[in-house]
């Protein structure tokens, strides 16, 4: 993995303030879908596809690529942006999200998209899949690396810590896995409706190397993931403390704007909010 120099660090801000223009854009025309998770996850998007991942959208399917396994589908808009922007497909066909017929349907669907790597909308599963996937390029002798994009709000499904346990017994070290620990879920504030906090420290007693970030820090997300692949014998969990709603002051941390589209005139409040902090 290259050096993350200062200029490249300048070319991921663009590209996430590019990649939550086209979220915004394609919310308003689908007029329905998740705002918050997608927009506080821009950064981290960012820096996966267009530093740390080994992939090439001109060969999806190459056989040695990394796999990155999409837990909690509802921010699939950041998803479909970032791909749209990697290459995998036009920037044009973001304006068919959610609606009948599209390859971008509203939780992903590797029937609808084959350059998935799993499908996902039922929170909880996510994990496992990807734990699945580590093991068995394990077995398989690879060196692939296996990330894991979680919600911190599904970590209340129990089917987590089963898969948890499972990457610890088997010190799945090509495992990272990134919570977007942003406090909010559709019902509230997630301390509030089933608290998470201790965090570090149950994830500390399941034996995973711990490594809590800010999410919007590009320094801060390339160390952490540089330390996941340089420790051995234990997977990795980075806890990215992210604002939803990230870069719309009036939708930042606000548990109403999780599963809530904007409409055009608070899209164009938006854009003009985003072309502002990126000149």
């Amino acid at each position: 993995m290259e050096h993350l120099s200062d200029e490249k660090k300048e070319v991921l801000i663009q590209k996430a303030n590019d990649i939550r223009k086209s979220i915004i854009e394609m919310l308003v025309e689908a007029g329905s879908g998740h705002t918050a998770g997608p927009l506080g996850m821009a950064d981290i998007f960012s820096y996966i596809y267009f530093h740390s991942l080994n992939h090439d959208p001109k060969n999806p399917k190459m056989i040695d690529r990394d796999r990155l396994i999409l837990s909690n589908g509802h921010i699939c808009p950041v998803l479909y942006s970032t791909l749209a922007h990697a290459g995998y497909f036009g920037l044009e066909e973001l304006e068919t999200l959610r609606k009948f017929g599209s390859r971008l349907q509203g939780h992903p669907h590797r029937e609808f998209l084959d350059v998935l790597e799993n499908s996902s909308g039922p929170l909880g599963s996510g994990l496992s899949q990807a734990v699945g996937m580590a093991l068995a390029d394990r077995i398989d002798g690879g060196s692939k690396t296996v990330y894991c994009l979680t919600g911190d709000g599904e970590l209340n499904e129990g089917q987590n810590w089963e898969a948890i346990m499972h990457a610890a017994k088997y010190k799945l070290d090509n495992l990272i896995v990134i919570v977007d620990r942003n406090y909010i879920q559709i019902d509230g504030y997630t301390e509030d409706v089933m608290p998470l906090d201790p965090l570090i420290k149950k994830f500390e007693a399941f034996n995973f190397n711990v490594i809590d970030i800010n999410g919007h820090d590009f320094d801060m997300i390339d160390g952490a993931v540089r330390k996941a692949k340089n420790t051995l014998n234990m997977p990795t969990v980075i806890i990215a403390n992210n604002v939803p709603g990230k870069g719309v002051a009036d939708w930042e941390n606000k548990p109403e704007w999780h599963g809530k589209a904007p409409s055009k005139e608070e899209g164009e409040m938006a854009l003009k909010e985003l072309d502002n902090i990126v000149k």
